[in-house]
């Protein structure tokens, strides 16, 4: 990866909130105490969720231990999990009155099961008191251990997404211990047991199109149905530099690609993240396509 600093192109301008709705949808996230990737991840579209009165909350506390060098969130030593968090989280879905609640969460590497049993708290809390909420979890690699994958799709959410970030190439120099074959096997895990298993990737930090059209060959063949494509933007001078960025046509492109080789349901364009318009991802899938709940 090159040092030299690239310019960020006029048409990447960020629309910030100032709705009604966004002022709503802070309050209820505040006044549970929650913590949202929105937030922390510092996402370029929180106005415009937000405004729209959705968000992705984050479980689990708000310190990783991991250090990505994509990432924004903190990395460190942990607080010990929150035993009211579960609840907290269902309580602001309804709240908020979502349709489709998205959660993720902090690697959890401290935790002997990487926080799969708050995971699954938490699903079936939101499933208790939202009976007729739609439910996309956002969860990490759980060091490979696919018993605690079991936990959460246990909990039978609509949707389970495990990023794989990047292309191959790429991983080692992006993702500090998550690797590019273990996130294909949880991903391909999900898909086995009938979940809608979905992928995100990050462009602009160097790969080529071969290598994107080859993850998406890898994604489709573990049984991933569902792809959000967005360009890279570095959160702070910590975080790896931004190589190049995409123009819109080419993200148009990849998502034409994408679909014609097999994927159900693909978002591409340069502020796309992994949640971004997620609760479209549920209502276009098929009844045929979508797991009945246990």
């Amino acid at each position: 990866m090159s040092s030299n600093f690239v310019k960020k192109p006029e048409w990447l301008r960020i629309k910030l909130g100032g709705s009604i709705t966004y002022g709503e949808t802070r309050k209820v996230i505040e006044g549970h105490c929650l913590h949202t990737i929105c937030s922390s991840g510092r996402c370029p579209n929180q106005g415009e969720c937000w405004s729209r009165g959705t968000a992705t909350f984050m479980i689990g506390g708000n310190i990783c231990t991991r250090s990505c060098r994509f990432c924004n969130t903190l990395s460190g030593h942990p607080l010990p999990l929150d035993p009211n968090e579960p609840r907290a989280v269902a309580e602001s879905v309804r709240a908020m009155g979502l349709k489709h609640a998205v959660i993720t969460s902090v690697d959890r590497d401290d935790l002997p099961d990487g926080g799969a049993h708050h995971w699954q708290e938490t699903i079936l809390a939101i499933r208790e008191l939202n009976p007729n909420v739609t439910c996309e979890v956002l969860i990490p690699d759980f060091r490979g251990d696919l018993s605690m994958v079991d936990l959460v799709i246990a909990a039978r959410p609509n949707i389970i997404s495990h990023n794989l970030e990047t292309v191959k190439r790429l991983t080692p120099l992006v993702r500090s211990v998550a690797t590019y074959e273990r996130s294909l096997s949880v991903l391909g895990h999900i898909a086995k047991q009938g979940i809608l298993a979905k992928t995100g990737i990050m462009l602009g930090l160097g790969e080529t199109e071969e290598e994107i059209l080859e993850t998406m060959d890898d994604a489709l063949s573990v049984g991933v149905s569902i792809l959000t494509i967005g360009q890279y933007l570095r959160p702070s001078r910590k975080n790896i530099p931004v190589e190049a960025y995409i123009e819109p046509a080419q993200f148009d492109h990849l998502r034409e690609v994408a679909l014609q080789k097999g994927f159900t349901h693909v978002v591409s364009g340069p502020l796309v993240r992994s949640s971004y318009h997620a609760e479209e991802q549920v209502n276009r899938t098929s009844p045929t396509d979508t797991p009945h709940e246990h």
